[in-house]
């Protein structure tokens, strides 16, 4: 079970502050994008989306999104935003955190100071815990209404954090 279990817990991603990451020596951060930073399928940030990007690069934090969408998808909201990007990451699979952390390492940031954030325990969780990166499990910005989803949320919802990290 450790597997599916998150370092930390918060509400939204908009709860990660600079100062809290530099005190728990994380220097990178491997973001989730559907539900995460903006609901599915949507070509514009979440409300303080773009705020909260700006004070991480401003402070020194380095981002970088990992999805299961392809190119085509992320492509034009990572150029928004000025980040470097993986596609078809394979979550749960590691290799798209093992990419984004190669990339990082090029950049002088190891492994052992990348977290990823991501809002589903079965893909963003369980696969950055699988590439020995800290996980930060944030709560989808909406529900989503298909079956598919519907049924892997129901699922997962026994694993689901209890309570939340104080992440200051």
């Amino acid at each position: 079970m450790a597997l599916f279990k998150p370092t930390f817990a918060l509400r939204s991603v908009l709860e990660i502050t600079p100062q809290a990451l530099k005190k728990r020596g994380i220097k990178a951060l491997i973001l989730d994008l559907d539900n995460t930073l903006t609901t599915h399928n949507n070509p514009t940030p979440a409300e303080g989306v773009l705020d909260w990007i700006a004070d991480m690069k401003k402070n020194g934090i380095k981002l970088l999104i990992v999805s299961n969408n392809n190119a085509e998808r992320v492509t034009p909201f990572a150029e928004m935003l000025g980040l470097h990007f993986v596609p078809n990451g394979a979550k749960p699979l590691p290799v798209g955190f093992k990419r984004a952390a190669k990339e990082l390492a090029a950049e002088g940031i190891p492994k052992n100071r990348i977290a990823a954030v991501g809002d589903q325990i079965f893909t963003d969780i369980l696969g950055a815990n699988l590439a020995g990166i800290r996980s930060v499990f944030v709560y989808p910005i909406e529900p989503e209404i298909s079956l598919p989803f519907k049924f892997k949320r129901a699922v997962e919802k026994p694993l689901l954090p209890k309570r939340f990290n104080k992440f200051d």
